[in-house]
């Protein structure tokens, strides 16, 4: 199993994104997670850099600029999404990977207090 570590870049981009209100509440995580393919399109739209931002963790022993590199995705590439947090969340409690299962549930947390 591998070893993971909070992506700081990535826990700061949920709050930004959660800050400009760019979030979605309800929608099914399985319908609006990100493919390979529209992967492949916003890394080459967008570069390393931004594609990263979109995640959790860190892979560690995995080479930046692969995709292996970067786990615990929240969003589709333009919006975070509660359920994609929620994903992350329960994926990071059952492998027992708890830093970011933390960080999740903070993100969590931190979206549902924006709210009211």
């Amino acid at each position: 199993m591998a070893d993971y570590r909070v992506n700081k870049r990535g826990v700061a981009k949920a709050r930004e994104l959660i800050d400009a209100r760019q979030y979605r509440v309800r929608s099914r995580w399985a319908d609006v997670q990100p493919r390979a393919a529209e992967q492949n399109r916003f890394l080459k739209a967008n570069g390393w850099v931004e594609y990263a931002s979109w995640h959790l963790a860190l892979t560690e022993g995995a080479s930046d600029g692969t995709k292996a590199r970067y786990a615990f995705v929240f969003g589709d590439f333009r919006r975070l999404h509660r359920m994609g947090l929620i994903a992350c969340y329960y994926r990071a409690a059952e492998w027992e990977h708890t830093e970011v299962m933390l960080a999740a549930h903070n993100l969590l947390v931190y979206l549902d207090k924006s709210r009211t």
